[in-house]
Formats: structure tokens, C-alpha cells, sequence
């Protein structure tokens, strides 16, 4: 169909599985662990810039230097705190970029599969203008996605059918 694959992949049920199962352990060990905060939370929590971490970090050396300085703040909760911290930061950087790899394969995945849609929406539409036997009511019910409804809301990955007329079968 598409002159493009970016991409072919297949999982079989032993690695989904295997990963499914990675996923739940993964959890399971996280359970208690991890908290889950809603939109409004992270917007008034948000997050410790790099510049903001190496004051972190010169607090906990001068609060370990000097003791005698410290507020009346709890040393052993920041203490632990910052070990947590520490300790969930390399998980955390190898869990991103397995997240990055598994949305940059769906993208490629998407991509593929939308563009082959789109030829076999064409080639559907072909069909039906050469009034093949039972590919008007497809081409019919594919048609209503390309159906302008007056507004410039359009979806940009929904492309018009004048986009596709004018590409090749």
C-alpha cells in the first residue's frame, strides 16, 4: 500500500507478556511509593528547576558543614527526602527514555498506518467511480471523514479530500 514504511514491527504474546508483566512488577514495587497528582497540583507544586537543585544541593552540604545553623526544620525529613530523590532519579531517566522509544515507534506506527488509509480510502474511492461491486457503501461511510463542516477546526492529521485527489494511487 504505502511507498513509505517507516517502520515494521510485531510483538508476539510471549514478549507482550513478558512486558506486561514488567509493567505490574514495576508497579508492584512502586505501590505506596509513588503519588499521583492531579493537573491543578503539579501546576502549584511544579518542578525544581537544575539551578534550583545545586541550591538543594549547597543547603545539604552546608546543613551537614554547619549544623548549628539549621532552622527549626526537621534534618532527618530532609534527609530523606533527598535520598528518595536520589534514588528514584536513574529509574526515573531510564523509564523516560523507554517512554521516548515507545512514543517515537507509535508515531512512526501512526504515521504508517494513517498514510495507508489514505491510499486505501483512494483506491476505494477509484473503485466506486468504476462502480465495482460493493465498494460505494465503504467508499460512503470512508467519505464522511473528509466531510467539511464549515469551520477551520480542522484536525491537521485529517487531511481534505482535495489532499488526497492529489496525490497518486
Amino acid at each position: 500500500m504505502a511507498l513509505d514504511n517507516l517502520i515494521s514491527i510485531s510483538f508476539t504474546k510471549a514478549e507482550l507478556d513478558q512486558i506486561n508483566q514488567s509493567i505490574a512488577q514495576l508497579n508492584q514495587a512502586l505501590e505506596g511509593k509513588v503519588v499521583n497528582l492531579t493537573p491543578e497540583e503539579r501546576q502549584q507544586y511544579g518542578s525544581v528547576a537544575d539551578r534550583n537543585k545545586i541550591l538543594v544541593n549547597k543547603c545539604k552540604d552546608y546543613m551537614e558543614q554547619a549544623p548549628e545553623t539549621l532552622p527549626g526544620t526537621e534534618k532527618a525529613e530532609f534527609d530523606a527526602d533527598y535520598m528518595a530523590r536520589k534514588q528514584q532519579e536513574s529509574p526515573f531517566r531510564v523509564l523516560n527514555r523507554i517512554a521516548e522509544k515507545l512514543s517515537d515507534t507509535r508515531i512512526l506506527l501512526d504515521h504508517d498506518n494513517f498514510h495507508n488509509a489514505i491510499a486505501y480510502y483512494r483506491y476505494i474511492k477509484h473503485l466506486a467511480g468504476q462502480n465495482e461491486p460493493g465498494t460505494t457503501s465503504i467508499y460512503q461511510d470512508l467519505k464522511k471523514h473528509y466531510q467539511n463542516t464549515g469551520t477551520n477546526n480542522r484536525d491537521d492529521d485529517q487531511p481534505t479530500e482535495e489532499d488526497t485527489e492529489n496525490e497518486t494511487l
